[in-house]
């Protein structure tokens, strides 16, 4: 479903936003000053044209004590944020205690900025309307929560050099991009970014990208996006390949010290 079709789950949520927000004795001004929102996302939210993030959600539950019945939104709205094969996916990642991705073709979603994810999705082929657009970017970025999460996850990423030549939206976006990345790089010592060259004739991941991540149990996933359809493995046999493959990748790449190199290089030519 688009999100220019608003789902029962989307207006449902809205419903009960608006009713504890009206039980609480809160405007819609004057919960946006608490919430740190416009008014306008208020509204917006309360007819379902935007779907609130977890935090914001969170922060209404408390704000209007609605006694969990919003906390509890949080689960239901996954499914409308998110393709469904990656729903499963994007709900592990937020308590991993792993997570590692190998991209060939674009910067890693945890690691884009707001400029460079609007970019990727406005040239997506079948193209998505507006609203999905602002609906999937607003997703993508809820996501980078993770890497402020206390504890941290241990996130580790080999990008093909190929990626930060990319000018997807234009060099100036691109500049930025590459500069979130160094900055991401040197606030946070749990990310590790590592280029692999272009010149290497051959290395273990010719055959595409894919993201993996560890539970808190202990558990392994994988996620695989491709043109002939997502997929979302979780066999441990398959897992434990591909954990081994990530880390030959690891090994044939630029180390993270050259890799930062190499990225503000391409930065300084844009």
């Amino acid at each position: 479903m688009g999100t220019n079709e608003v789902s029962y789950v989307r207006r449902l949520v809205g419903e009960l936003i608006r009713a504890h927000r009206v039980r609480a004795g809160f405007t819609q001004k004057d919960a946006g000053k608490k919430l740190r929102i416009s008014e306008s996302l208020v509204g917006a939210v309360e007819r379902a044209e935007r779907i609130p993030a977890n935090e914001l959600l969170l922060e209404m539950e408390e704000l209007f004590a609605a006694n969990g019945a919003l906390k509890d939104c949080c689960d239901m709205l996954d499914e409308e944020k998110y393709p469904p094969k990656f729903v499963g996916y994007a709900k592990a990642e937020r308590t991993a205690r792993i997570i590692n991705g190998y991209e060939t073709m674009v910067i890693p979603g945890l690691l884009q900025t707001e400029a460079y994810a609007y970019a990727l999705h406005r040239v997506r082929v079948p193209a998505y309307t507006e609203a999905e657009v602002v609906s999937r970017v607003e997703a993508r970025l809820e996501r980078q929560s993770v890497l402020t999460r206390t504890p941290p996850p241990h996130v580790g990423y080999v990008i093909e050099e190929s990626v930060l030549e990319r000018c997807l939206g234009g060099p100036g976006v691109l500049k930025e991009q590459l500069q979130h990345i160094l900055d991401c790089v040197e606030r946070y010592q749990h990310l590790t970014v590592q280029v692999m060259p272009t010149a290497q004739p051959s290395h273990a991941g010719l055959w595409g990208s894919f993201q993996l991540l560890s539970t808190e149990g202990g558990r392994g996933l994988v996620y695989v996006e491709s043109r002939g359809g997502d997929r979302y493995i979780s066999q441990p046999d398959q897992v434990i390949d591909t954990f081994d493959l990530f880390g030959i990748l690891r090994a044939q790449a630029h180390n993270p010290w050259t890799s930062a190199e190499i990225i503000e290089k391409k930065m300084g030519q844009l």
